[in-house]
């Protein structure tokens, strides 16, 4: 640290002649008082005589003086080179102090599985191509068949949330897709009802959104046990709050500082902001979250608009260019909650008809690990890894060989917490559900979770050389179960049975006209 003011030859030439460490710190001291940072001080006027007097016999009195002048130059360059970064070290220390006045959520906790934690450490293990028996249990006395991992996806298109238990409503798990961003699309000229100004749901599958795979939801829940809980809480008569964190993105002025600040560890490289999980109850609805109507395919459900609570930086992190309409985030309304038919059983068979939120048509995706790991295998030279998270998938099974699941029709599933609030569908030991149909694949696996970027023909290349497999569509590819529960509500948690109770054939009905594109998942 002593060296950093001194000019290179001003260090070559202490390295060389100066071996008496005391001499040394004397010297730097000299370099001060020539540089009159202490000649104000009386004392200091007495202590450069006597460091002269000092220094001049181990140096000679041409050379002090000449190294005296070269450490001065030097050290007025430093200052007029640090002297404009005050204003930006005061930029740093003020956004450092409002990261840290931004708490967590009073009277909640964190949702999901710790950051150092995933079941799904060992996913690329090809002990999982394998099928093993289903009625077996393994080494450690577990179903051979069980539920590997749990996943939720607060936010269309966005991060997803690991979990070790999922309580399952109506609409899917409890905290899955009933948030969406939308955008504005208003029609350049059109006479044409259904082409008027709207807004419409979008997903990872635009190519130009592909960021939307990095930002990442937290959801915080209500927690009485918790030491700043109250009841009175705003945060706890939303029924929670979503933490909602995306990369910090820079351009202008400020583009040096705050890079400078994210380098040296003083800023995040992430930004935030909260959304109520479920518009409060001290709240008017209709002025600060209004019911708009929100396009998601053939559907038009209304939703709560939460764009008040969007900050300006999303927006150019999202549409830096600035070539899009105005993005919102909505979020579902349980009294409109798109109805399922299709595939999935009737009210006449469940005493209910499903429904979703922003799940593109069925409440929950189930995949086998087994069966990503055999695509892994078609695509590996374009994609050495290729990682189960990018099918998005809520229920992730292990145990069934490859594909084993296209023809599963009912499944139960068993396991020592799985609760069922109702009695119809609930088997002993279980909870009975549907795996309706096949899911139909687009190009949205091509997304890289972990880097936002789209790989241009992997997995979708090897899914449609291999995978067009179901009658209904045999234009696209299929991986993985649709799935509608047989009951309300219920818990599942890793590491629960999975027993199949019903087998048959599966034919896609379509949602879609002719010529549309398929949905994202």
């Amino acid at each position: 640290m002593i060296f950093f003011p001194l000019a290179s030859d001003v260090r070559a030439l202490f390295l060389s002649n100066i071996v008496n460490f005391k001499a040394y710190r004397k010297l730097i001291y000299f370099f001060y008082v020539k540089n009159e940072i202490y000649t104000s001080c009386p004392s200091t006027s007495q202590t450069h005589a006597s460091m002269l007097n000092y220094i001049e016999p181990i140096l000679g009195f041409n050379t002090v003086r000449h190294y005296a002048i070269i450490a001065m130059s030097t050290m007025s360059s430093l200052a007029i080179i640090w002297l404009p970064l005050i204003p930006v070290t005061i930029f740093l220390i003020s956004h450092k102090y409002y990261q840290c006045t931004n708490p967590r959520p009073k009277g909640c906790r964190k949702l999901g599985l710790p950051h150092h934690k995933t079941y799904l450490h060992d996913e690329y293990d090809p002990k999982y191509s394998q099928g093993v028996p289903e009625k077996h249990t393994d080494s450690e006395d577990k179903p051979s068949w069980r539920i590997k991992a749990l996943f939720a996806y607060p936010i269309k298109s966005c991060a997803g949330i690991e979990l070790d238990t999922a309580d399952v409503v109506p609409t899917g798990f409890t905290y899955d897709r009933q948030f969406c961003f939308a955008e504005y699309i208003t029609p350049k000229t059109s006479t044409n009802e259904s082409q008027q100004a709207h807004w419409t749901a979008r997903t990872l599958r635009d190519g130009s959104l592909c960021k939307m795979a990095l930002i990442r939801p937290e959801i915080w829940v209500p927690d009485p046990t918790a030491e700043d809980y109250c009841p009175e809480l705003q945060e706890v008569q939303s029924q929670g709050v979503l933490v909602i964190h995306y990369p910090r993105v820079t351009a202008g002025m400020l583009s040096f500082p705050v890079k400078l600040g994210v380098m040296l560890g003083i800023l995040s490289k992430e930004l935030s902001f909260r959304v109520p999980f479920s518009p409060p109850e001290n709240t008017d609805p209709k002025s600060t979250y209004p019911l708009i109507p929100v396009k998601i395919w053939k559907d038009t459900p209304l939703a709560h608009d939460y764009g008040c609570h969007l900050p300006s930086s999303l927006h150019r992190f999202l549409d830096p260019d600035r070539t899009r309409g105005p993005l919102t985030l909505f979020r579902a309304n349980s009294s409109h909650h798109r109805e399922i038919f299709r595939n999935a059983p009737r009210k006449e068979d469940l005493g209910f008809q499903p429904v979703t939120g922003f799940a593109d048509a069925y409440p929950i995706h189930l995949l086998n690990i087994a069966s990503v790991q055999d695509i892994a295998g078609k695509c590996k030279t374009d994609i050495p890894e290729l990682s189960i998270r990018r099918f998005r998938a809520n229920i992730i099974v292990q145990g069934p060989g490859a594909y084993e699941e296209d023809h599963w029709k009912r499944v139960r599933i068993c396991g020592p917490k799985t609760e069922s609030k109702s009695e119809p569908g609930a088997g002993a030991g279980g909870v009975e559900v549907y795996t309706a149909c096949r899911t139909i694949r687009c190009k949205l696996p091509n997304v890289d979770p972990d880097t936002g970027v789209r790989h241009p023909v992997e997995p979708d290349r090897a899914l449609k050389r291999w995978r067009r497999i179901d009658r209904g569509d045999l234009t696209n590819a299929a991986l993985g179960m649709q799935v509608v529960p047989a009951v309300r509500e219920f818990r599942v948690c890793v590491g629960d049975g999975i027993e199949v109770l019903e087998t048959g054939e599966h034919c896609y009905i379509k949602m879609l006209k002719p010529g549309e594109k398929v949905e994202g998942v």
